[in-house]
């Protein structure tokens, strides 16, 4: 019986080890020779499930070659294919390797729940982008580079402070401090709070995620949309579900709870790679103007005014809006010309 056991145990620890074997091999994209020029879906590990990702490569791609490499962290509840794959074709072009993915439980990554705008979820899946490209023979490991889009500044920065594989990185439309904890008033925040708390109590006492539009979009007043940027990207065909289908602007009501993880002021002393903040110029509010929720600019400026690092550089982009460096070409080329030259400087 004895006997029996220990080769049912044998068997199953054997059956467990191919799996995973093979499963990495996979995973490494040990087979260079599908890899080629422009956009590559490949799938890598991350918290025990597969994470999907486009991995761009250069033109005239040779994989007995040493590539800079760039990682990328997009935005609030974005998918690969929105912001990430504009800058990804771009920086291309410039001869990077470059990584976007979706987030653990986001487009076409596994993991339950969907869609939940998690610190800690999106940290540990941008650490393990990074281990995945350093198993591949062409990324250079000395240049390897971090980008964070919007709210994905924040996940980058967590992860620039404490990772010295990530030597120097850029962020895009940073909002770079904590806003429901940081930008709101008490009076305000508050019953948000309570009502991420009370979500959670259902959700333990039911085992249902429950979700709410976020950003506020579902029921938008006709009379507004025309003017409003957010509006305008995430729900037409610009950026919406109608040309992106795995795009939604709904998150895990417990989010606020969440947020006070990502204030990154706290990690501003302890930075010790080159760090580059873009902006746009209209993110800014003018002297006298009152501010909007589209002034994100002093997001990214209090931040940048607390790193203590020589090395950092702040460029504002002329007459740009914060969702106008998504997509907007005018605008996009100018963000990924200093992005290159500011990663090619700081590995000299």
């Amino acid at each position: 019986m004895k006997n029996k056991l220990k080769l049912m145990i044998g068997l199953v620890i054997m059956a467990a080890t191919l799996n995973v074997s093979a499963q990495n091999k996979t995973l490494k994209n040990t087979d260079m020779n599908n890899l080629k020029e422009g956009k590559n879906e490949v799938i890598f590990r991350s918290q025990g499930v597969n994470l999907a990702g486009n991995l761009y490569l250069p033109p005239g791609f040779d994989t007995t070659k040493k590539y800079e490499t760039i990682v990328f962290a997009g935005p609030f509840n974005q998918v690969k294919e929105q912001m990430a794959a504009v800058y990804g074709e771009k920086l291309t072009a410039k001869g990077y390797v470059y990584l976007s993915f979706d987030h653990f439980g986001y487009g076409d990554s596994e993991g339950i729940p969907r869609n939940a705008e998690l610190v800690g979820l999106k940290v540990e899946g941008i650490r393990n982008a990074i281990s995945f490209l350093r198993t591949l023979p062409f990324v250079d490991r000395e240049q390897l580079f971090g980008i964070g889009g919007c709210a994905g500044s924040q996940h980058i920065t967590i992860v620039a402070a404490s990772d010295t594989r990530l030597k120097a990185y850029a962020t895009v439309s940073g909002m770079m401090s904590n806003y429901f904890y940081g930008q709101l008033p008490k009076e305000v925040f508050m019953p948000m709070l309570t009502a991420a708390n009370e979500a959670r109590q259902r959700q333990y006492e039911t085992g249902k995620v429950e979700y709410y539009d976020a950003l506020g979009y579902d029921n938008f007043p006709e009379e507004l949309k025309a003017n409003n940027e957010g509006y305008d990207y995430y729900m037409t065909a610009r950026a919406g579900k109608e040309t992106y289908p795995n795009y939604t602007n709904h998150t895990i009501k417990t989010l606020v709870e969440d947020n006070l993880s990502c204030n990154t002021l706290v990690y501003t002393p302890h930075l010790f790679n080159p760090y580059l903040g873009i902006i746009g110029e209209n993110t800014l509010p003018k002297e006298g103007e009152q501010p909007t929720p589209l002034h994100t600019g002093p997001l990214t400026t209090t931040f940048y005014d607390a790193v203590t690092l020589e090395n950092k550089e702040l460029f504002v982009i002329k007459n740009a809006s914060h969702v106008d460096l998504y997509d907007q070409e005018e605008f996009v080329n100018q963000a990924v010309d200093k992005i290159d030259e500011f990663f090619k400087k700081s590995v000299k």
